[in-house]
């Protein structure tokens, strides 16, 4: 088995989930990896998260241990020839308040981060909990979040929550034959049914034309995971 290249708690993920043209993300899709199709759906989600007691290597950088992150990401496959199906996730865009995060895993790992100011806001008051993400870009703070009943319920086989969280695979394009493969593992997380939610994205400004539309599209779901401790292995390269 490949070892850790990082390991964290992502906690309290926040998912806006969007149904969009295969066609918009055929362009994004890494070489040996095909578009991931629930129930006859393409989905792109927009995901905000805490990054907790970070290390890489094991080791914990100062300055850089607890931070936001919000990814625009879609789904994808990948036929292993040796151990069959996989089930990954392919960024779009990653946005960290961390210039060196950003170098980091652009220079190893080949993805799409840029670093903006951010901040979040965790609450609980009663039965409920809310948590909010928050980045500025363009001039101005765009935002999402969501309210939650405060009793988190198992993932349903079966259900959309599954396919979205169950993907265990990143995959990032090198360059047009060879691609970055890694694999992430955390348990089966739980999910949270939702009282309220809100989004203030400039899709365009944040993630280019092909994503404007989103601005105005009301996502298929909208739901909050706890998250858990999770680990980062080392890249292979397709080729």
């Amino acid at each position: 088995m490949a070892a850790s290249f990082l390991t964290a708690e992502w906690r309290r993920l926040v998912f806006l989930n969007y149904r969009i043209d295969p066609a918009v993300l055929q362009p994004f899709v890494p070489a040996h990896t095909e578009l991931d199709i629930w129930n006859g759906t393409c989905y792109v989600s927009l995901v905000g998260f805490m990054f907790l007691d970070t290390r890489v290597k094991g080791i914990q950088i100062p300055f850089h241990v607890d931070f936001e992150e919000i990814n625009l990401r879609f789904y994808v496959r990948r036929n292993d020839p040796a151990l069959g199906p996989k089930r990954g996730v392919v960024f779009v865009s990653e946005i960290v308040p961390k210039p060196a995060i950003a170098w980091v895993a652009n220079g190893i790992y080949k993805e799409h981060y840029s670093w903006r100011p951010m901040r979040h806001e965790w609450q609980e008051k009663g039965d409920f909990r809310k948590a909010e993400y928050f980045w500025r870009n363009a001039g101005r703070w765009n935002g999402f979040g969501v309210q939650v009943h405060n009793a988190p319920v198992d993932l349903k086989a079966g259900s959309e929550a599954e396919f979205i969280t169950e993907h265990y695979w990143g995959y990032s394009p090198k360059d047009a034959r060879r691609t970055v493969e890694y694999q992430v593992e955390h348990p089966r997380w739980q999910v949270y049914p939702i009282e309220s939610w809100f989004c203030d994205v400039d899709f365009g400004a944040a993630y280019g034309p092909a994503f404007a539309h989103l601005k105005d599209t009301e996502p298929l779901s909208v739901f909050m995971a706890e998250g858990s401790a999770v680990r980062v292995l080392d890249r292979k390269i397709l080729v």
